[in-house]
């Protein structure tokens, strides 16, 4: 492990770097440009001239399959060896003591080791992991027939190997910890591996596995003296030079005998096998020859050289990139750890052990974990947090980071606690944040060789401009308006049809009577588009594309007609379910599927057409087809509150409290996310653009420009009659509607609550291009309960439906229809 630092130094930034940090970056790293990189701990990031070495090494040799004696594959397996030699080296490992393994990653390490105690005796083995081990690390106890323990203090663990001497066991035993906590960094004594040795030699011998994956990302291994060194390591070397895809297990070869009590053996691992008869087989000599099963990745063992190559090139030593992330590291944790709120209240609650320390490398590495805390004391939900850094261009990670048991521990999370969330809903990578008051994961930043001052400095301004309170805000609700003509002051002023789930609007043209079922307009979101892999339905989050599939509804001709972007051809599908046959058989030709949407597993019909699954897949650049939603088997409904609220509720001017509907009284949906119909005023949109234009921001030269309505993807845009109002717009009083009726047969509707945000508003709904705005600005203008809303839910009222269902009446809607609304 690394000496302890002496103290802090703007002269460890980038010391022995072969030119400043920003110099490497710009030759480097172009895919930098206006990205600012926090993840280092999930993979750091691979330079430019290590993939043009490995490019010229494969384009300038021939390799073969190692297992072969042609001149190819020899010249693999004398570059593999010397590899490996390499490798060994990088760590201070004798080749003497030390064997190394090439596996797929740090898992297939762990698994390794795991898999060959579990067939080193009958009786099996005893397994004991330290509470920061990473989810790999846990799932070994799962082989373990003699028991397993979570030691959940390092002062459990002092007192556990202070006992050692005094239990004397015939089977043998396991414990495996991280090098480094990957959730906040916190580092654990390697002197453990020697105490271990030294106090079970007597009793039954306890061997030891490092997790080093995290580690190593950032700070020197030395495993020098292998009297104290782990029996077993494990890490990836993507963690340190971003590529190649490859792990290591490092074998102390005096622990190694164990390792040959695995029973599977592959191809390449073995010197003779009778496959017939007497079963029968030689293991080859070497450690790393007995347990690499099958080929070797061997051309991901050459990208290595390259990567040693580069790395050394680049950054000199891993003790300098060590130096280099622990300044930055230091001056991050006190900027964000010493930010409040106007009224003291601390804005990032800190996760990190009492005895860690920034100063101090052999305690703390280079993360940081935190929530954000809003001056009343709520937490502020990781997701969104995460969701507004990457529509500003940053990237970190949320959640529990394959780390439960810190996780858990850190949060205050039990056993029965976390069992009942789960039962509740929660899983990883959702979106329930916070639940019983305590947050469900935590938000992280790792920090890597080539992050620099600009990289820290921005993520605190983000933290600072959209999470510090710097005042108080009254936020009274919107005062009534005098009306000067009793006339109605709202009309619809457009509609607009999404007949394809995430892709373009149809505007339903001015003079057109558009009918509304109980689902929404008709025709929206009936249709979407699956990947043909995985069934999932399409996002225009992750394919932002999509807003230039436009659609048109050709109610004469009783077809769908396509575009997509400036190609002129067209694609045209039956609106009628009955019709079986358009351009061929098989144009039309479905098969029924289960797809993800929104979360819910539903059943649709996809198309079989060849040409239909060509046009779309072509054009966004994934393998994609057509899908129809069958609403005559549809159990969706709709659902406008999609977390769990907060108790402490905090409101925006125009806003009320609203509790979900009882399910039983949802309205059904389609393909929509959440409701029916989504409803936005003009108005709202013009005082969001105004916040927009003159709020404070960065040199962003498209960061205040106005947004267009059709961002927030609405079926309905109110606007105001403003020449019948005594005074300006009201942006937001559709906050206070509970219902509302449409045109001169007064079409009632019921407001079912309002509509939360994420950044797929930031895509521009003519280019596809992502963009900071509106989003930006939403998390600071209108927020409720932790939630980002704009926008209204609504749907045909229960009464209308009713009614409508007895009289066998159409309802329609019309651009220009007054809309009367009522008020809580």
């Amino acid at each position: 492990m690394e000496p302890k630092s002496n103290g802090e130094s703007r002269a460890e930034y980038c010391t022995g770097y072969s030119e400043d940090v920003d110099v490497i970056r710009e030759r480097e790293y172009p895919f930098l440009k206006d990205t600012t990189y926090l993840d280092h701990a999930g993979t750091t990031l691979y330079a430019k001239s290590l993939i043009d070495s490995f490019a010229r090494d494969l384009t300038s040799n021939l390799f073969g399959n190692p297992h072969s004696r042609s001149s190819s594959s020899q010249l693999s397996t004398q570059r593999v060896d010397d590899i490996r030699l390499r490798a060994l080296r990088f760590f201070s490992a004798d080749p003497e003591d030390f064997d190394l393994v090439f596996v797929a990653n740090a898992t297939a390490a762990i698994k390794l080791v795991a898999d060959a105690f579990r067939d080193s005796s009958s009786q099996g083995f005893w397994y004991g992991y330290y509470v920061d081990a990473h989810t790999s690390l846990v799932g070994a106890r799962e082989l373990a027939k003699m028991g397993h323990k979570c030691f959940t203090t390092s002062d459990e663990v002092e007192q556990w190997i202070s006992q050692l001497g005094t239990e004397q066991t015939n089977f043998p035993r396991l414990f495996a910890y991280p090098a480094q906590s990957n959730l906040n960094g916190r580092r654990s004594p390697i002197e453990w591996c020697k105490e271990i040795r030294d106090g079970s030699s007597r009793t039954g011998h306890v061997y030891t596995l490092l997790d080093a994956a995290s580690y190593v990302s950032t700070a020197p291994l030395d495993l020098s003296d292998a009297s104290t060194a782990p029996d077993f390591t494990a890490l990836s070397f993507y963690k340190i030079f971003g590529f190649p895809d490859l792990g290591a297990l490092i074998v102390r070869k005096s622990a190694a005998r164990i390792l040959e009590k695995r029973k599977f053996f592959g191809g390449g691992t073995v010197d003779m096998v009778l496959a017939v008869g007497t079963p029968w087989h030689a293991k080859k000599s070497t450690v790393h020859d007995r347990l690499e099963d099958g080929t070797l990745p061997f051309h991901n063992i050459i990208a290595l050289d390259s990567a040693l190559s580069t790395h050394e090139r680049l950054f000199g030593t891993m003790s300098n990139v060590s130096s280099h992330t622990r300044y930055l590291a230091k001056r991050l944790h006190k900027r964000l750890a010493t930010m409040t709120h106007f009224n003291g209240e601390e804005v990032c609650h800190m996760y990190m052990s009492p005895e860690s320390d920034y100063d101090d490398p052999s305690t703390q590495g280079p993360l940081i974990a935190f929530n954000i805390r809003n001056s009343s004391g709520g937490w502020v939900g990781k997701s969104e947090v995460e969701r507004l850094a990457n529509v500003k261009n940053i990237q970190i990670r949320s959640g529990s980071h394959c780390n439960p048991g810190g996780t858990a521990t850190s949060l205050g999370w039990t056993g029965p606690d976390l069992l009942r969330n789960f039962s509740a809903g929660l899983r990883c990578g959702d979106d329930h944040d916070v639940m019983d008051g305590k947050p469900t994961g935590i938000l992280r930043v790792s920090l890597g060789a080539i992050t620099n001052l600009r990289d820290v400095d921005i993520f605190a301004s983000f933290i600072d401009e959209f999470y510090v309170e710097k005042a108080q805000n009254f936020l009274p609700l919107v005062p009534p308006m005098e009306i000067v003509t009793p006339q109605p002051s709202f009309y619809v002023e457009s509609l607009s049809v999404y007949p394809i789930k995430s892709c373009g609007a149809f505007k339903v043209p001015t003079g057109q009577r558009w009918e509304i079922k109980r689902e929404g307009l008709a025709w929206d979101r009936e249709w979407c588009l699956i990947h043909q892999g995985t069934g999932a339905a399409l996002s225009q989050k992750k394919y932002p594309r999509m807003t230039l599939v436009r659609p048109v509804i050709d109610l004469n001709r009783g077809v769908l007609r396509i575009t997509c972007g400036s190609d002129p051809e067209e694609l045209e599908i039956s609106l009628h379910r009955e019709i079986k046959n358009l351009v061929t058989t098989s144009l039309c030709q479905s098969s029924t599927k289960s797809s993800n949407v929104c979360g819910d597993r539903v059943t649709v019909q996809a198309y079989a057409s060849p040409a239909i699954a060509s046009f779309f897949s072509n054009f966004l650049g994934v393998p994609c087809t057509l899908a129809r939603f069958p609403p005559q088997i549809s159990t969706r409904v709709s659902n406008p509150s999609r977390t769990p609220r907060l108790k402490q509720k905090t409101l925006m001017p125009g806003s009320f409290p609203e509790d979900p509907l009882p399910t039983a009284e949802l309205p059904p949906i389609l393909l929509s996310n959440e409701s029916p119909i989504l409803l936005i005023s003009r108005s709202s949109v013009n005082r969001l653009n105004e916040h927009i234009k003159y709020s404070p921001r960065s040199n962003n030269s498209t960061a205040g420009r106005a947004v267009e309505a059709d961002v927030f993807r609405a079926n309905i845009i109110v606007a105001e009659n403003l020449h019948q109002l005594a005074n300006a717009e009201r942006p937001y009083i559709e906050d206070t509607w509970k219902s509302f009726s449409v045109g001169p047969g007064q079409l009632s509707f019921d407001v079912l609550g309002s509509c939360q945000r994420c950044q797929m508003v930031c895509i521009d709904p003519y280019t596809g291009n992502r963009r900071e705005e509106p989003f930006s600005t939403l998390v600071k203008t209108r927020k409720i309960n932790s939630k980002v809303v704009f926008g209204r839910h609504a749907s045909l009222s229960a009464m209308e439906l009713m009614q409508d269902f007895d009289a066998q009446k159409t309802c329609t809607v019309m651009v220009g229809d007054v809309v009367t609304p009522s008020c809580v």
